[in-house]
């Protein structure tokens, strides 16, 4: 195998946005009404017992129908285009418990569902909550502004629409791999400064025994894989420590043509996510971003989306470094946020 990544990498994954906004049936599924009524029926009996929606695995929650087709979103997740959305549920109809409920329960499907802040919140609510986006411990997707191309601290990020926003607030996707194949054309000693450790902002969420800040390349390849992990603004805020690695103008400047070409409308593309779609983002592939948004008046009409964070069995390996970041690197039991306080815990709202 080589320590050296090729001039250009050849994988489903690295799609150019144009042509898969042109073409949704690469990437937008819909359930039948079998399959619908399968999610529900497992749904109601699974709140009939006293479980914790949390805690569902896959023998507490049987889907026979849709076991096949979630069998094909983990291969095209690991090893195809890196996303997918399934669009048919009509979220209006359920509770708030049997919402969340039908999505942990294809989540377990998937794989272990990590904690997605220092709370331990297993299910995420994607809101605005009116944080401060200046403020340096502010999660971004409490805020209304737009987020950035950026990744998640798990194998997958999963996204279940309940509300969308009065105006804006779509979705962003671009590849890692299309990104870093048009670096390499027009700067490749740019490009190889992305395979330097820079420091990460954590924003506040420290494990014991860990800095505030934690160091991982932005491209990092490993077992002739190239894995990205990204968050611009968290980049930053990390220089905010004395003792943290300095950006050099180099630096930014990578960074900086990083950060253009994932914001080329030819290698990205946008998606409406409407009510009732679950979408699903490869990490280590993709990068993804939410345009800034404006919300509705009314609390009970505010754009709301509950997200997972998932490990996948038979994922790919990670690289040491990802250790700082996910605690572990065991494929099917890692990422996620664990401080000394976290105690795994499940919100509806």
């Amino acid at each position: 195998m080589s320590n050296h990544p090729p001039e250009r990498i050849e994988r489903p994954s690295a799609w150019i946005g144009k042509n898969m906004a042109a073409n949704p049936d690469k990437w937008l599924t819909y359930l039948d009404p079998e399959e619908i009524q399968e999610l529900e029926h497992a749904a109601d009996h699974f709140l009939e017992t006293s479980k914790n929606i949390g805690e569902i695995t896959i023998n507490d929650f049987p889907l026979p129908l849709l076991s096949g087709r979630l069998a094909s979103l983990k291969e095209t997740l690991i090893n195809g285009i890196g996303f997918e959305v399934i669009r048919g549920l009509p979220i209006n109809e359920y509770s708030k418990e049997k919402a969340a409920c039908i999505f942990c329960g294809i989540g377990a499907h998937l794989g272990s569902a990590r904690s997605q802040n220092a709370a331990g919140h297993i299910l995420g609510h994607v809101r605005n909550v009116g944080a401060d986006a200046n403020d340096p411990n502010t999660r971004i997707y409490q805020t209304s502004e737009r987020q950035t191309f950026h990744t998640d601290s798990a194998d997958v990020v999963g996204l279940m629409c309940l509300k969308t926003a009065k105006e804006g607030g779509g979705s962003l996707l671009v590849s890692t791999e299309t990104i870093y194949n048009k670096m390499m054309r027009v700067n490749p000693e740019l490009t190889a400064l992305l395979f330097d450790n820079i420091a990460t902002d954590r924003r506040g969420e420290v494990p014991d025994g860990q800095k505030p800040y934690f160091e991982i390349p932005v491209l990092n390849w490993h077992d002739e894989k190239l894995t990205g992990m990204y968050q611009r603004q968290y980049i930053e805020s990390a220089q905010r420590f004395p003792d943290a690695p300095r950006l050099t103008n180099k630096h930014i400047q990578a960074l900086d043509l990083f950060d253009s070409l994932a914001n080329d409308p030819d290698l990205h593309f946008r998606m409406e996510l409407k009510e009732g779609d679950l979408q699903f983002v490869y990490n280590h592939s993709q990068l993804h971003d939410r345009e800034g948004f404006t919300d509705h008046p009314e609390p009970e009409n505010r754009r709301h989306l509950y997200r997972l964070w998932l490990s996948l069995d038979g994922d790919r390996e990670l690289p040491e470094c990802f250790k700082e970041r996910y605690g572990s690197i065991e494929i099917g039991n890692r990422g996620g946020i664990i401080t000394p306080e976290t105690k795994l815990t499940f919100e509806i709202d």
